[in-house]
């Protein structure tokens, strides 16, 4: 379509200057000047235009698909060649979370006598949900915000505290233009309003007028406040400057503390010793998890018991029906589903795993099929080794070390949409979008049942049908569409069209032409950049 609009649009300046001279002819005819010369003349401008015109269709032509062929994968019903291993777009964007110049910095917003104290809730994900949304809270509130106190009661039973996760100096100072944050209430102060300090919920999703209109108040006149269960008790959708504050917490200020981050590292450089790349699976198939899901997974009544028994803990979980649930796409892939869904996008056999999961429900057994598809499977216990001991004890720390080698990994894959998936998700589209896929469970699901009634090659270019769009392209990221943390659209920016590159173009382009051309059309072109990048927006 970009070439048949340049194609019309170099056929227009070709007749109009055609009618300009056939006027200048006549003209010319009436000075009586030689015939001969006339149309030679003729004939050499419009050789020119020719040249020119097909130079500029040529050029426009190639850029026409090159930036048309960044949508080919979610245009064709999945056959068109993907790079599994990466995007080859990633490069045109960037994570942008600068802080803008109306933003104010705390020094000049803080109140030293009000302050916020959250008490996170969930596994080490969920909790960070919980604190990147309550250094915006206190943003609001204009409140100094004390260290979150992390969850010690939940499934996980973790007593590791802010300090044992997070590098909290480095959590401070990275933040101190921002809102300004204490490891504690003063003494002082708490003398003055007792203990505890006063407590209260708010409601998920809440809007920031929700904190100015009810819980600003309550702040003023108790100083101390704190809100409990905090996660994901701020609204999805919030003003840039505030969507920005979110991705400076989470990308940033939110570092693992130094033993976390080397042991991640270390191994990391063990799987690239092992493979030149690797495939981190973040595989959630935990018996409460399956369970909270109501989806049944193949297992017979042993299964469904076991299963039923787990979801008595939660008085208020609804009567599910699987099949319903699976046909939704609301059930966690198996791991042999997984591994089918791996092979069918075109990861061959010897490709190394890192899988990233706690129990696995059914144990050996339930991961023997994605072994024999995948027979480099390794996890953190098999890399590691002994040297993982000290961190047996404390699961917020073993999914710290899982979080560490999953985002540095060259491709992520999870078998749900949990919050590690997506947190990681958004974190890598941040930083480079790094491939990340994520199962299309709706479609997939049907497919997976009638894998036994169709050959390999059909099933394979139906599953990389159904997963267009779901391979982690940075076209997938669209304003409002989601959660935030997985699509932090606010913070991801794209490279502006760089002239650089269309010179570079055009000069391996036009190597053949007579070069006393090549300056005047060149300035001709660059003349009229803002036509050019107009054309181009439209083909893209």
């Amino acid at each position: 379509m970009g070439v048949a609009k340049v194609w019309r649009y170099s056929c227009g300046v070709l007749a109009n200057t055609q009618k300009q001279h056939f006027f200048f002819t006549c003209w010319l005819w009436r000075r009586s000047i030689p015939y001969t010369k006339v149309c030679g003349f003729m004939l050499f401008a419009l050789g020119l235009i020719s040249l020119f015109t097909g130079y500029v269709a040529s050029n426009l032509e190639l850029y026409s698909q090159r930036l048309a062929k960044a949508a080919w994968f979610y245009k064709q019903d999945g056959d068109a060649p993907i790079d599994i291993w990466k995007s080859t777009y990633s490069t045109s964007y960037y994570g942008c979370s600068e802080r803008g110049p109306r933003f104010a910095s705390a020094t000049n917003v803080r109140s030293s006598n009000r302050y916020l104290l959250i008490a996170t809730s969930g596994g080490l994900n969920q909790q960070r949900t919980g604190i990147t949304d309550a250094v915006v809270v206190a943003r609001i509130l204009n409140a100094t915000l004390v260290v979150p106190e992390l969850d010690h009661h939940s499934f996980w039973k973790d007593d590791s505290d802010f300090f044992d996760i997070f590098d909290v100096k480095w959590f401070i100072s990275y933040l101190a233009k921002d809102v300004t944050i204490v490891k504690r209430v003063p003494e002082k102060v708490m003398r003055l309003v007792g203990k505890p300090p006063y407590t209260m919920r708010v409601p998920r999703k809440s809007e920031p007028e929700y904190y100015l209109d009810q819980v600003l108040p309550v702040l003023l006149k108790r100083r101390v406040l704190q809100l409990t269960k905090f996660d994901f008790r701020l609204a999805n959708e919030l003003d840039e400057e505030l969507q920005k504050l979110r991705c400076r917490v989470n990308y940033h200020a939110l570092r693992f503390t130094k033993p976390i981050r080397n042991f991640g590292q270390k191994l990391v450089v063990r799987m690239r010793k092992m493979a030149r790349r690797f495939v981190a699976v973040h595989l959630r198939f935990e018996p409460d998890m399956l369970a909270f899901s109501g989806c049944y997974y193949g297992g017979g009544d042993k299964e469904r018991y076991e299963l039923a028994e787990i979801r008595k803990r939660w008085a208020t979980l609804p009567e599910l029906i699987p099949d319903e649930e699976r046909t939704r796409g609301r059930c966690p892939l198996t791991p042999h589903e997984v591994g089918l869904m791996l092979r069918a996008l075109g990861f061959k056999n010897d490709t190394y795993l890192y899988v990233a999961s706690g129990e696995v429900y059914g144990g050996e057994k339930s991961l023997q099929p994605l072994k024999e598809l995948f027979p480099n499977f390794y996890t953190k216990e098999i890399v590691a080794g002994d040297e993982l001991k000290p961190f047996l004890p404390y699961s917020s720390r073993l999914a710290a070390i899982d979080y560490v080698v999953c985002d540095e990994s060259d491709v992520f894959v999870t078998n749900n949409n949990g919050n590690m998936a997506k947190i990681l998700a958004g974190s890598r589209r941040y930083m480079g979008h790094k491939r990340t896929i994520r199962p299309n469970a709706r479609k997939l699901s049907a497919l997976f049942q009638a894998r036994n009634k169709m050959d390999w090659d059909t099933f394979s270019r139906k599953v990389k049908s159904c997963q267009s769009g779901f391979m982690g392209e940075p076209e997938e990221v669209r304003p409002g569409h989601g959660e935030f943390h997985e699509y932090p659209s606010s913070c991801i920016c794209k490279t502006p069209f760089n002239h650089s590159n269309f010179r570079e173009k055009y000069n391996n382009h036009t190597s053949s032409v007579n070069p006393s051309l090549l300056d005047s059309r060149y300035e001709y072109i660059h003349n009229i950049s803002d036509l050019d990048e107009k054309i181009l927006q439209k083909l893209y």
